[in-house]
This record gives C-alpha cells, sequence and structure tokens, in this order.
C-alpha cells in the first residue's frame, strides 16, 4: 500500500497534553426540531429533558444547543434580541436550568451558541441604534451613507457591493435616519459592529453571565466575521465584481486584521480564571488550515478548535450550495489530510459532516437507497477515527436522510425561499429543476423532525409538527435502532466507547495512505507501539485494498458490518460496498 508505515519515524506525534474534550463526543440539538412536549409542534426545552436519557446511553460527553434565546424567529433563533431569557417557544430559565442540572447529573455538559456577529434588530440595541444618528448606541453597529452622488435607496447605491450570505445587497436602506445599515445575513441580522469597545464588553459580560448560570462553553456562531477590514478613514472595502451586481464579502469580512486581538481580549475578559472544564470552538467560514493554527493553538489563548467548511464545500459548483456537483474522494481525502497534518503539532481538529446548516451526509456523500445503513456506518467510522473532537448532529446516529420534498411550499429556511424567490424572479430554471436544486441543498434536509418511533408524527410531536417530518421514519426511527444490535444507532455507542477508551483514537498520529484511489479512503492512526488501519470503501462496489505485509494477524477493532472483512494473507482486503473496517497491531521494534 502506498504510504504504508514500515518504520517508526512517524510513530509518536506532537501531543498538546491530556485536554479532556480530546477524549469527548458533542453532540448538537436543533431544540425546534428535537422533541415537542406540548403538542404546539415546536420542539422545546421539555422535550430534551424527555429525551436526556437517549444522549446519556449514546454516551456523548457534550451536548450543544442550537439557540433558544428570545428571537423574532427570522433565522430560526440565530436573529437574537435578548441574549438573557429564552423564547417562549422553548420555555423559561428555569426550565434550562432543570435541563442543565438533567444533563450534569448524567456527567455531560451543555454548550451553548453563542451569536454575535449579529443581533435581531428588534434587539433593544439595534432599536436605539436606529433610532437617531446622535444616539449613544448608533456605532454599535455598521450604519453608512449611501455611495456619493447616488440616490439613497435606489439599487447600486448601498456603500459597498457586498451580497448578503441570504441574497440580495448586504445593507439595508432605513429611511428614517436616512443611512445603511449592514446585514450579511438576514436584514433582520444587523451586524454589531465590533471596532467599538463598548459593544465587545456587552458581548463579554452576557457571556460571564452564563457561565456564572452553569453552562459549560460556547459554539461561536461565525465568529471569524467579526472582524472587517475597515480603512483608517473607517470606509469599508469594495470587493470585486466577475457576475452580477454584488460580490461574496467573504475577502474583506471573514478573518479580518483584528479578529485574533477580538478572540484574545475575549479569553482574557471571560474565560481567565475558569477554564477548566470549559469547550470553546468556533464556526469559521473561509478559514485556512494556517488560519486554524493561529486560532487553536493553546499558547495564543483563543479558542479550543474551529469548524472548517472546506470538506463540506467540495460538492458544491460555482453557485455554491443549491449547484451541486458530485464529489471526488479524492479531494475529500485531501481536504481533510491537510487539516490533519497542518493541526498535528499545533492546534486541535473539530470534525463533523453534519449540522443545522448542512443537508444529511448519508445522503450527500453516501448512498441513501440501496446502502444506508452500511455508508452512514462507514462516514461515521471514518470520520470518528480522525484525530480530533467528533461532533454528532442530531439524527445522525440514527442513519436520518434528506427530506426529499418536492414543492415549494415544504421549505421553511430563509436562505432556500429567499434562493427559490430570486431564481423565479431571474427565470433561469424551470421548476423541476429548481426544487431538485433545493432538495439536494436545502438547509431544511436537517431540520425536519427527530425521527423517534413511527407513529405518525415520528413520536416527536401531538400535533401539526412545523416541517414535515420525513416519511421514511416508519423504517428509519430510534426505536427500530436500538432494537437492532447492527444499527448506525450501535456502531456510534460502539465508536463513542473507543473515543472515550483508546489513546490511539484519541492522540494517536495520522498518516493518509492511498491519496490517488477514487474509491478507497485509506489512513492510519499511530501511538507509541500501537497503531490502527482505518480502511473504507465508499463505492457501490467490491474494492481490494494492497495493504503489505504485517496485518495478517491484525485484530478487527470495529466495522461497518456485523462480519468484518479481516487481511488474507498476502495483505489484501476484499471490501463489500460501502464497508469499513479498523484493524489494530502491535509494530515491531
Amino acid at each position: 500500500m502506498n504510504g504504508e508505515v514500515t518504520d517508526r519515524q512517524h510513530a509518536a506525534p506532537h501531543t498538546r497534553g491530556d485536554s479532556w474534550w480530546q477524549r469527548a463526543v458533542v453532540y448538537q440539538v436543533y431544540p425546534r426540531s428535537f422533541q415537542d412536549s406540548d403538542g404546539d409542534g415546536v420542539g422545546d426545552i421539555h422535550g430534551i429533558l424527555q429525551r436526556v436519557d437517549h444522549l446519556a446511553e449514546l454516551g456523548v460527553d457534550v451536548v450543544w444547543l442550537s439557540p433558544i434565546y428570545r428571537s423574532p424567529q427570522d433565522d430560526n433563533g440565530y436573529d437574537i434580541s435578548d441574549y438573557q431569557d429564552i423564547d417562549p417557544t422553548f420555555g423559561t430559565l428555569g426550565d434550562l436550568d432543570e435541563l442543565l442540572a438533567a444533563l450534569h447529573a448524567r456527567g455531560m455538559k451543555l454548550v451553548m451558541d453563542l451569536v454575535v456577529n449579529h443581533t435581531s434588530d428588534e434587539h433593544p440595541w439595534f432599536v436605539e441604534s436606529r433610532s437617531s444618528p446622535d444616539n449613544p448606541k448608533r456605532d454599535w453597529y455598521w450604519w453608512r451613507p449611501a455611495r456619493p452622488g447616488m440616490e439613497p435607496g435606489t439599487p447600486g447605491a448601498e456603500p459597498t457591493n457586498w451580497a448578503s450570505f441570504f441574497s440580495g445587497p448586504a445593507w439595508e436602506y432605513d429611511p428614517a435616519t436616512d443611512a445603511y445599515y449592514l446585514h450579511l445575513f438576514s436584514r433582520k441580522q444587523p451586524d454589531l459592529n465590533w471596532e467599538n469597545p463598548k459593544v465587545r464588553q456587552a458581548v463579554y459580560a452576557m457571556m460571564r453571565w452564563w457561565l456564572d448560570r452553569g453552562v459549560d462553553g460556547f459554539r461561536m456562531d461565525v465568529i471569524n466575521l467579526v472582524s472587517k477590514d475597515v480603512r483608517a478613514d473607517g470606509s469599508l472595502l469594495d470587493v470585486p465584481v466577475e457576475e452580477g451586481p454584488y460580490g461574496d464579502p467573504g475577502v474583506a469580512t471573514a478573518n479580518g486584521p483584528r479578529l485574533h486581538e477580538f478572540l484574545q481580549e475575549m479569553h482574557r475578559e471571560v474565560f481567565e480564571g475558569r477554564r477548566d472544564g470549559l469547550l470553546l470552538v468556533g464556526e469559521t467560514p473561509g478559514a485556512t488550515v494556517e488560519d486554524g493554527k493561529l486560532l487553536t493553538d493553546p499558547a495564543r489563548g483563543e479558542l479550543d478548535m474551529v469548524f472548517t467548511f472546506e470538506h463540506v464545500s467540495l460538492d458544491h459548483g460555482p453557485g455554491g450550495r443549491f449547484d451541486l456537483v458530485p464529489l471526488d474522494l479524492r479531494d475529500l481525502k485531501a481536504t481533510l489530510g491537510r487539516w490533519q497534518a497542518g493541526l498535528n503539532d499545533t492546534g486541535w481538529n473539530a470534525l463533523y459532516w453534519n449540522n443545522h446548516d448542512q443537508p444529511r451526509v448519508v445522503s450527500r456523500y453516501g448512498n441513501d437507497r440501496e446502502y444506508r445503513r452500511e455508508s452512514a456506518a462507514t462516514l461515521a467510522i471514518v470520520l470518528h477515527l480522525h484525530r480530533g473532537t467528533p461532533y454528532l448532529y442530531q439524527g445522525e446516529e440514527l442513519g436520518m436522510t434528506n427530506a426529499h420534498f418536492t414543492a415549494l411550499d415544504q421549505y421553511r429556511d430563509i436562505e432556500s425561499l429567499r434562493y427559490a424567490a430570486a431564481e423565479s424572479e431571474r427565470g433561469r430554471l424551470s421548476e423541476e429543476q429548481l426544487l431538485a436544486q433545493l432538495a439536494a441543498g436545502s438547509r431544511d434536509n436537517a431540520r425536519t423532525p427527530m425521527q423517534w418511533d413511527d407513529s405518525p408524527q415520528a413520536g416527536f410531536t401531538t400535533g401539526e409538527p412545523w416541517i414535515a417530518v420525513n416519511p421514511n421514519h416508519d423504517t428509519i426511527n430510534a426505536a427500530a435502532a436500538l432494537a437492532d444490535p447492527h444499527s448506525v444507532l450501535h456502531v456510534y455507542r460502539r465508536l463513542i466507547a473507543l473515543r472515550h477508551q483508546d489513546p490511539v483514537v484519541q492522540r494517536g498520529h495520522f498518516r493518509l495512505l492511498l491519496p490517488e484511489d477514487p474509491h478507497l479512503y485509506a489512513f492510519t492512526r499511530t501511538l507509541d507501539d500501537e497503531q490502527l488501519l482505518v480502511l473504507g470503501n465508499f463505492s457501490d462496489a467490491d474494492r481490494t485494498a494492497d495493504i503489505g505485509p504485517g496485518w495478517d494477524d491484525a485484530i478487527p477493532v470495529i466495522g461497518s458490518h456485523p462480519e468484518p472483512s479481516t487481511p488474507a494473507h498476502g495483505g489484501r482486503v476484499t471490501l463489500r460496498p460501502w464497508e469499513s473496517v479498523v484493524l489494530r497491531r502491535t509494530l515491531t521494534r
């Protein structure tokens, strides 16, 4: 096998100490879709409490909650109007305290979603800011006049040509004060001006309040967008545009010049003196490996780990998430391998396939038809055997699939609906083409209700769910998975237990093998004398791997199939469609 380890040159990695989260697995709960306790069709905190034992039995160490703060729900809670209260849709602060106690009693931690690049336009800070150009909170947000010589409120008069990530311009004209405010996302999500130290101090005070309440850390939403590229005169950069009136603002908004300064200040102001046991993970769209090394270097005092977007963008064509192209496995291996190598000596990886913004991975990178169970299990095994902290999104442990919606009125996601409206106005796509794009790329694929059983609403609610339940819940559900010892659920339980117990999985050096094979994913993890070989077949046909000598007596550790394939004499392993296997051997001196 190309890259086979035959000596001990790379056997012992550099380690950053024994941090608890090297042994941990995080589970993301999207509260709106997890469990409804009162029959209104929307998940809530009491519903999560009803399912805490599912999380404990799965074995996860941390529960990350998507936003449950008070919000107008323009972007399903990522538009926050009060950072220190719970939206009545989900419950009360007392309910959250009860959930926190229940998780802690079972040895699990609770991480809150921190959304501080922007607020809701209904947040009191913004209400004050837009009330007058002279208001003390005016410069808590980005306000700018129209372009010189342009009529305010007309197309092209925006201060810069930045596009919103949710379609259209990133600036909204406010006639009350004859100025524009910046919103990289929805117009109801104005961006906070982190150049203002009063903004930062208000955010830090809020974070300390949550830590005092007992939460165990934060997942920081688009945190690398808080530093914009600002000229000395306070103006913002325009973005070169190749097509259309507005351009991707990432070059001027992601990983800006003061990002590290802001994060280090946050660390000093919020986390010093109470750092043990906390988890700090940043969502960092557009971050490179070099950015990741800086952000997660423990000596710099910024973050523990970051979410890269590179591996979940490999099937995006020029048009983004709704312009999908086939995945080339070689690109996936190269991307994840680059992050593994880059953060080996400094920093740490966050490992994930799914979250509330990504289509279901078994439908995306696997085969959710003939080989749903096998491909879901293989995707799990391959990811969890990388070096880093795995993140598991609700329903992933069941092998839940995309929704496969067939009508526009089934969608609820603001990004999907605005894309559909923009494309319908352009008239470039037929209705069939548009629906096919949404069915593959929409964030709603991740947001259909959790499938607990085969009852009419999958055990999620006794009412009408806020978004339709996937019809396949009659066969794909937690009750069925629990009863089947070979289900995806039980693969995840074994994977989580393996990470808790095995130092090689936690800290072993990663080495990619077969980088040019278009069907097989192969790598080793090595720590001292112990070595694991991970093999995954990402295809619908049998594939044979030549793994070289020394593996004939290897011990199978875990696999996607009840009876895993093992090496034949001569160092060859034939894997069935979507089969994966992990083998262990002791290296000879």
